[in-house]
């Protein structure tokens, strides 16, 4: 417990440093980069949860996205000063309702996680992901119709409070989370429900449970990755939370490795990367081939190491240098 406690002490020093320094040496497009790197990052490894270490097929994530998103936006553009009793200046006042904002829109998501969870996590495979798709396509329905959020417009005007030490402290809190539960006693229990769900109810698992966990937990992280998401773009389009974007998030998951958090967070960040990276080709022949290369190279992909492009990749905090006694303890689960 002191190991992992020290260990988000250690993290949050090194975003504070990050967080302040890379702004001040790194240009706007590039840092912009970064943070959507970093958004990816949150929205990826959370998914892993249910995808890759509990074994259950989600096509729902970006509803959850959505969900953070717009709760947190119309916190902070509909009720910006109802922490004005705090009198100490505006700019801590406008942090303590960006950090309220946030997490009251990941406790939106987790609730549409439980709702959608408890009665759609008995299915299975196909029947589960058309469900989470469904609910998905739902939330952004819902979006479109209401007024006050922009609908089919979009919502604008909200507030830029997304700076790139705000993501990057969301990724480390995902990061730290996922990681302390998955060395934990309930992350054995979720490697056990995706390993074979029959022989974890004979042991004596509430199968349907740990996969509502593990939902609700995801859900939570994804609302968290949809605000830091309106916060940075400042304007939400419900186009922007469409079927491609649970795609994507999935993409980042296979290819980094089902069940590896550290792959995914690496291919989450060059998935992301990639069609930036690919723009100057667009500039030099005037053909949008961006896509078309980004998609070979997943079938390519695909066809060589289906395993995952960094499968073997993985650093756990049961690692860090600050240990017990007993060396075994807090050792993740093969």
């Amino acid at each position: 417990m002191i190991r992992r406690y020290t260990t988000l002490v250690l993290l949050i020093g090194l975003i504070a440093a990050l967080g302040w320094i890379l702004p001040q040496i790194v240009p706007p497009y590039p840092l912009r980069i970064c943070t959507d790197m970093a958004i990816a990052v949150v929205a990826a490894v959370s998914l892993n949860l249910v995808l890759g270490h509990t074994g259950q097929f989600s096509l729902g994530h970006a509803g959850f996205m959505a969900i953070g998103a717009y709760v947190s936006a119309s916190i902070t553009v509909f009720f910006p000063h109802f922490v004005d009793w705090v009198l100490i200046n505006e700019t801590f006042t406008d942090t303590i309702v960006f950090v309220v904002a946030t997490f009251a829109g990941a406790l939106a998501a987790a609730l549409g996680g439980l709702i959608v969870g408890i009665p759609t996590l008995r299915l299975r495979g196909d029947y589960l992901a058309i469900a989470t798709l469904g609910f998905a396509e739902i939330v952004r329905v819902v979006i479109l119709n209401i007024d006050t959020v922009g609908g089919a417009r979009g919502f604008t005007a909200i507030p830029h409070r997304a700076s790139f030490f705000w993501v990057l402290g969301a990724v480390a809190l995902c990061a730290w989370v996922m990681q302390a539960m998955m060395d934990s006693a309930h992350g054995r229990a979720f490697l056990a429900v995706r390993e074979d769900e029959v022989a974890a109810e004979f042991v004596g698992i509430d199968v349907t449970r740990y996969k509502v966990r593990a939902f609700v937990l995801s859900s939570f992280f994804a609302g968290i990755a949809g605000a830091m998401f309106a916060h940075h773009q400042s304007y939400l389009n419900p186009q922007s939370f469409q079927f491609q974007k649970s795609i994507e998030i999935v993409v980042m998951v296979v290819v980094g490795g089902l069940g590896n958090s550290l792959g995914v967070a690496v291919a989450a960040m060059l998935l992301t990367l990639l069609p930036e990276a690919l723009r100057p080709l667009q500039d030099f022949t005037g053909i949008d081939l961006r896509m078309v290369i980004y998609s070979l190279l997943l079938v390519i992909m695909m066809l060589v190491r289906p395993q995952g492009l960094f499968a073997r990749l993985h650093i756990s905090l049961a690692r860090f240098p600050i240990r017990g006694k007993n060396r075994n303890v807090g050792a993740s689960t093969p």
